[in-house]
């Protein structure tokens, strides 16, 4: 079992200063965050996997520097988690009954992946059920749900068209009432750990918008803090993939950049542990942590208005 005291001060620290500037806060409130991350109870979560690629659990447990991943699963009582947990099959799904027997109205539901709908949701199962009878039955009793990924938050690529399995995000299942969004494809990692640091520190939810996301995370439109922005603002565009003002790093908005109409921290949090965004390695934003973005931003690469 990983242990805070396996990670470095600096390391520590480094979590703590990032996560306050995730969530706008000064760095006079450092302290505070630390000082919550370090306090228990721990909150229980239940993180529950539908129709996805995982990537969103990937992209969490792959921040090495610092250890993120780890970091997270010792600030949080993670109870079920059927790529993580050791046990499968019965085992795994009786740890499930007795967490939200044993935990009723106290857990967090983090959910991954969207929910088929048609036919009885017989297009996604687990353990023989469908996905959206476990959703019902693990969600009433959640004390918050967290929709982790653009497909859980509002449907993803599942749900494009001709959406064969009627997919559809959480809240078209149970209701906005209790739920935060944090989409993307992936997220970005800090966001999703901002937001459970945000609860631990204040006792309550972040400020939301109206597509129930945090604030913080999803304030400010891409446009606003891109790298390329001078560029855009003095005219100067990339025509074509490859050509000299592509090599030269101008604005990706005449090859589809959808920076402009999409709200996401992704050009000042960044991924990977080295700095790396779309935009930053030459390829435009595709309004990944917009709803319906596989229908509504396509085709990817046209100008959003010529």
């Amino acid at each position: 079992m990983f242990n805070l005291k396996d990670l470095s001060r600096r390391d520590f620290l480094k979590i703590c200063t990032v996560v306050t500037a995730t969530m706008g806060l000064p760095v006079s409130m450092v302290e505070k965050v630390e000082a919550a991350l370090k306090k228990g109870p721990k909150p229980t979560v239940v993180w529950l996997h539908f129709m996805e690629c995982t990537g969103c659990t990937e992209s969490l447990l792959r921040s090495s520097h610092p250890p993120l991943g780890r970091f997270l699963l010792e600030m949080v009582n993670l109870e079920y988690h059927e790529t993580l947990m050791p046990a499968a099959g019965h085992q795994a799904e009786e740890v499930l009954h007795e967490t939200i027997k044993t935990y009723k109205g106290e857990y967090i539901c983090v959910v991954e992946g969207a929910v088929s709908t048609k036919d009885g949701g017989i297009y996604c199962k687990v353990g023989g059920r469908p996905v959206i009878e476990i959703l019902k039955e693990v969600a009433k009793d959640a004390k918050l749900v967290i929709n982790m990924g653009t497909c859980a938050a509002f449907g993803g690529v599942q749900a494009a068209k001709p959406n064969p399995t009627g997919a559809v995000g959480i809240p078209q299942v149970i209701g906005n009432e209790k739920v935060i969004n944090i989409p993307g494809c992936p997220p970005n990692p800090y966001n999703f750990f901002a937001t459970i640091s945000y609860i631990l520190t204040f006792g309550k939810l972040p400020e939301l918008d109206k597509l129930r996301r945090p604030k913080f995370a999803y304030g400010r439109l891409i446009h606003d803090h891109c790298e390329r922005r001078p560029h855009f603002d003095e005219g100067r565009f990339a025509e074509a993939f490859g050509d000299e003002g592509h090599k030269q790093g101008y604005c990706l908005y005449k090859v589809g950049c959808r920076g402009p109409i999409t709200y996401a921290n992704c050009g000042v949090i960044r991924f990977c542990d080295v700095g790396a965004w779309p935009v930053g390695a030459g390829h435009g934003c595709m309004g990944c942590v917009e709803p319906d973005f596989w229908d509504e931003m396509s085709p990817f690469y046209k100008p959003i208005m010529e």
